[in-house]
């Protein structure tokens, strides 16, 4: 029984390291017929395709209307910093706006349009404004102030991303 067994072993080291010769004469024919390739197509082979580049599209800006505003675009310009523009349709060619972050006002001020009601006036002005919460979302408001009491109207509001 122990000769069948050696015998056995024999056998199969044997067949084993016929194997490893042949994975090693297979190795080596790969790495002759890799250098038998043409240089410059070895070049192109072993290169990695270089990036194409990438052109940065703007999208189009997000336009907001109402009543008596239209047209408006807000354009974030660095943190914090905003770019607002756009037309109105105001009595006496002024308007008034506030930032606020849903608890409380952070800025506000007043526009005067290129002309007045019942004209089309157009406005530009920036805004540099900080969030006093890093969670919290700010929302400019645009408005008319009342004649009469002074009180908000046709409020147009526009989170600012």
């Amino acid at each position: 029984m122990k000769i069948l067994f050696i015998l056995f072993a024999l056998c199969l080291i044997a067949c084993n390291e016929n194997d490893t010769q042949t994975h090693i004469m297979k190795e080596d024919t790969v790495q002759q017929r890799t250098r038998d390739i043409a240089p410059e197509i070895q070049d192109t082979v072993a290169k990695e395709p270089e990036p194409k580049e990438v052109k940065e599209t703007k999208q189009p800006l997000q336009t907001f209307s109402n009543t008596r505003f239209k047209e408006v675009t807000v354009e974030k310009t660095g943190n914090g910093k905003y770019t607002v523009q756009g037309k109105a349709q105001i009595f006496e060619a002024s308007f008034g706006w506030v930032v606020e972050d849903g608890h409380n006002e952070l800025k506000q001020g007043n526009v005067m349009t290129d002309a007045g009601a019942p004209e089309w006036g157009n406005f530009k002005f920036s805004i540099d404004v900080k969030k006093a919460r890093e969670n919290s979302t700010l929302t400019l408001i645009l408005f008319e102030s009342s004649a009469k009491d002074g009180s908000r109207q046709y409020t147009l509001p526009i989170a600012l991303k």
